[in-house]
């Protein structure tokens, strides 16, 4: 193993850091970059689904349609965690750039499918056959990513910059969110009806392929996580060992992991499914929604970095359950209700509000969850309990929601989600303080591992520089 990474840190206990890497920034960029692609892509569907969805599933009603766009768009989610499982423990054995690049290329390839699918008038029951099978692929490509972004990301993080570095995967999410927002309110407003049902919504789909390559070709250039490096040097499992040695070793920290993750079906509900709701309980345009929900997230995109690097101070545990999910739980109800009063500046208040809490949730839990596991079963940690719980609770949000709504109900939306993440607050006060005050050298303050195998190589390195040639 070659070990480039010893580059002093006075952060670290003893004066240097061992898991220093000077293409930091570099790396820093290719795992926020490609996060943001894959989930522009995710988003941009959900927000979308009311245009095509006449077009690509045909029905006896408006509402039909968009059912059966939102069922196609769950199935992503329902093979999401079978990749979080299968490919989770391979990027334990063999890396997690590897598998981010996968990743990319897969949900990049989905978002061209869509966007380039002719409608159902032209080649029939293939119109929807293709839409399955794009987000069956861009279902497996999430499903290996993000759990692989958080590690690397927080992996190549400075001891006191963890909580900051691994908030901000969902900072690329946010902006991803805002971006997919951003094209939805841009084609809405800039063309015609007819224009817009016939080829306008397409365009963000095919820009999100396009720049999908180019996260693909920064992160075919970026360097492995050195922490993966120095555990997988001394633990050399298989996937399938690794696995069982996760589920083995570390339950409580599985279910703990998956609370943290469990609040994404507000997350899923705000980003893909508020505007349609505003449209379908009082009117709002959706052009005007989508509009308002850009001005809401960019809140979002300030409050995640900023949490993040607060919680490097104040420590992760007391920032995420008191006020991100207690505002969850005190916030959406009346947000909801509120909706049903008029005005443009009434939306962007609920939208915006519901946005800052949700940001403070998301500052903090990849970095909470990568600092559950140790580096041989990171990313198999977070990966088969978020991934599950996506799949349960984020990828049925919009439709459940469009179901409340269409039984006549909206309401229950709110309490849905309520009772969900009040179910989760009561699993955080079990939590331990990840973030510590002195910074350990590796990410989990368990893992001892891969600072024994990172020494030892550099031990080696240094006998074989002094011996002769």
């Amino acid at each position: 193993m070659t070990t480039s990474h010893s580059t002093p840190d006075p952060s670290a206990p003893d004066g240097t850091d061992p898991f220093a890497h000077k293409g930091r920034t570099k790396n820093l960029v290719a795992g926020t970059v490609g996060h943001f692609v894959e989930w522009y892509d995710w988003y941009v569907y959900g927000l979308l689904a009311a245009i095509f969805s006449a077009q690509i599933f045909p029905s006896h009603s408006a509402f039909a349609s968009l059912i059966a766009a939102f069922l196609t768009y769950a199935i992503g989610f329902v093979v999401r965690p079978l990749s979080g499982i299968i490919i989770s423990p391979i990027a334990d054995r063999y890396g997690r750039r590897r598998i981010m690049a996968l990743g990319i290329s897969g949900m990049a390839l989905g978002a061209l499918i869509i966007g380039l699918t002719p409608p159902y008038a032209s080649v029939g029951v293939l119109a929807p056959i293709m839409f399955v099978v794009a987000r069956i692929l861009q279902g497996i490509s999430a499903g290996s990513e993000g759990q692989s972004a958080i590690a690397y990301l927080v992996e190549h993080a400075p001891a006191k910059r963890r909580g900051l570095f691994g908030s901000l995967t969902n900072l690329a999410s946010g902006l991803a969110t805002l971006a997919a927002t951003g094209a939805a309110a841009i084609v809405t407003s800039a063309f015609a009806p007819d224009a817009l049902a016939s080829y306008g919504w397409r365009i963000p789909f095919v820009f999100g392929g396009i720049i999908g390559v180019i996260g693909l070709v920064m992160r075919a250039r970026s360097d492995e996580s050195p922490e993966f490096e120095a555990s997988a040097a001394v633990d050399q499992k298989s996937a399938p060992k690794k696995l069982l040695e996760l589920l083995r070793n570390h339950p409580k920290a599985i279910i703990q992991t998956a609370a943290l993750s469990a609040p994404a079906v507000a997350y899923y509900t705000w980003a893909t499914f508020l505007p349609t709701y505003a449209n379908l309980t009082s009117g709002r345009d959706l052009s005007q929604t989508l509009a308002g929900s850009v001005i809401g997230l960019v809140l979002l995109v300030i409050t995640v970095p900023l949490t993040g690097y607060v919680s490097d101070r104040l420590g992760r545990r007391k920032i995420f359950p008191i006020i991100g999910a207690v505002g969850m739980v005190v916030l959406f109800y009346p947000l909801l209700l509120l909706l049903n009063q008029p005005g443009f500046g009434v939306y962007i208040l609920v939208a915006a509000s519901g946005w800052v809490v949700l940001g403070i949730w998301q500052a903090v839990y990849p970095t909470i969850q990568a600092e559950l596991f140790p580096a041989a079963v990171r990313v198999s940690g977070i990966g088969f309990a978020h991934q599950i719980v996506i799949a349960v609770f984020g990828g049925t949000a919009p439709l459940i929601a469009a179901a409340f709504v269409g039984s006549g109900h909206p309401m229950l939306v709110a309490v849905y989600m309520i009772v969900i993440v009040a179910i989760c607050l009561v699993v955080y006060f079990t939590l331990p303080e990840t973030g510590s005050r002195n910074p350990q050298a590796t990410v989990s303050v368990t893992d001892s591992i891969a600072v024994v195998a990172d020494k030892s190589a550099k031990k080696t390195d240094v006998r074989n520089e002094s011996s002769p040639v």
